[in-house]
């Protein structure tokens, strides 16, 4: 059975946006192994959550099935109340591998994604929107006219992010967006969601794939572990004791809470 702990209380509750409902998934016929068995939550508008768990455990498939890149063998997903049919423009994606277009330069693959959300802009338009995204990421015009082979891996990944922003997704999607990245970029490309995610308004919600319980505990306000097939535990972390990457390692409440989250990760691997 699923656990839900908190270590606070969240006021002015926001209404749900996804709602995940009895949903089970294989790949194959009714006699493949399940992916995931009986997941039901619920995501609140403007909420960054975070699915943390074990390679293979089925976190990134759920991100597809939210993403309507598969579809569920049992049960739904509503997205404001609607069911999930398939890839949608109200949904923004990014993978770790980036999702770059090689043959296409940086600003060709971000005006690419514009042009199918705003089909009606002038050429001038698409540049300066394109522009603008490219500048919200931290990067400088020059990028503009470079294919991704000339790109480092943080940069490639800040097109990416600006690709997904650019299109104004109600929903972002992350599948570890971070990991091919060394310490120092992911460290920053860390800070500059967080910075991004900020002064959007309406607040964007946001799923976020990782197996690294730091990076859950700094970027999430709650976070739903994974583990053989099942949701195994969900917390939520009040704004007003949210870590920061100077505190992170400081308050005693966050130190319990990552020493729980381990706990629990460790606990689903000695049963494998």
């Amino acid at each position: 059975m699923t656990e839900k702990y908190s270590i606070g209380y969240r006021a002015n509750t926001p209404q749900k946006i996804i709602s995940v409902r009895n949903l089970s998934f294989s790949y194959g016929n009714d006699k493949s192994p399940l992916i995931l068995e009986d997941i039901n939550f619920d995501v609140l508008s403007g909420e960054f959550v975070c699915f943390l768990g074990q390679s293979g455990c089925g976190k990134s498939t759920l991100l597809r099935l939210i993403a309507g890149l598969e579809k569920p063998s049992e049960g739904e997903i509503l997205l404001d109340g609607k069911p999930v049919k398939g890839a949608g423009l109200d949904r923004g994606i990014v993978f770790q591998d980036y999702g770059l277009f090689p043959w296409m330069t940086a600003g060709e693959n971000i005006r690419l994604a514009l042009e199918q959300k705003f089909p009606n802009l002038s050429k001038s338009q698409y540049k300066e929107k394109t522009l603008d995204a490219l500048r919200q990421v931290g990067l400088d015009e020059s990028v503009y006219r470079k294919l991704p082979k000339a790109l480092s891996g943080g940069m490639k990944q800040r097109c990416a992010i600006a690709q997904v922003f650019a299109v104004e997704p109600s929903i972002m999607l992350m599948d570890e967006p971070f990991g091919a990245l060394d310490a120092v970029t992911r460290a920053r490309l860390q800070d500059m969601l967080l910075e991004l995610c900020a002064v959007q308004s309406p607040k964007k919600t946001v799923i976020f794939v990782t197996h690294d319980v730091d990076e859950a505990l700094l970027l999430a306000g709650r976070i739903i572990v994974i583990g053989s097939r099942k949701i195994i535990y969900d917390c939520t972390i009040p704004d007003d004791i949210k870590p920061t990457r100077e505190t992170q390692f400081e308050d005693i409440n966050v130190l319990r809470l990552r020493n729980e989250l381990i706990r629990r990760i460790n606990s689903m691997q000695s049963r494998d």
